[in-house]
């Protein structure tokens, strides 16, 4: 069994109200918010500052704890967890367009009325509201990956 962990970042624009999106070309297809792997050797905090910075270009700092996805792979067990946090303190310039995809500053209601195969909808209720600390779920080799409860 491996074990895989991850994070990802909404970062809000105080100003307008909107978050940062990133529509993913990669993995993870769609729309989704800045995050990636953790690094040997690297705090969960770390890594989300790091991989936010990678791919926004975004200094973020302030970065405040939204729960933990726990994901199982229904065919071979393995494990993917991620950590979700947000936070409306940033600095630097947004980068338009990575390897990774292309960013855009979204209203949340626009982000939920967008298409998304990726479970983002899903998930977006753990980074507006406090009601959450984990979500539990399921992925197969088939690329389907599904939230079955909250907790």
């Amino acid at each position: 069994m491996n074990v895989k962990l991850t994070n990802m970042v909404m970062i809000t624009d105080k100003p307008t109200g909107k978050v940062l999106a990133l529509d993913r070309v990669k993995d993870w297809r769609g729309l989704s918010f800045p995050g990636g792997h953790v690094e040997p050797g690297e705090s969960f905090v770390d890594s989300a500052v790091r991989e936010a910075l990678e791919e926004t270009g975004l200094v973020v700092t302030g970065l405040v704890g939204c729960g933990v996805i726990h994901w199982t792979n229904l065919d071979n067990h393995d494990r993917y967890l991620s950590f979700l946090y947000k936070t409306d303190c940033f600095k630097g310039e947004l980068i338009p367009e990575t390897k990774e995809g292309r960013n855009v500053w979204i209203g949340v209601d626009e982000l939920n009325a967008a298409p998304s195969n990726n479970g983002l909808h899903e998930i977006l209720h753990m980074f507006l509201h406090d009601e959450y600390s984990e979500a539990f779920g399921s992925w197969d080799n088939d690329g389907n990956w599904r939230i079955t409860e909250f907790k």
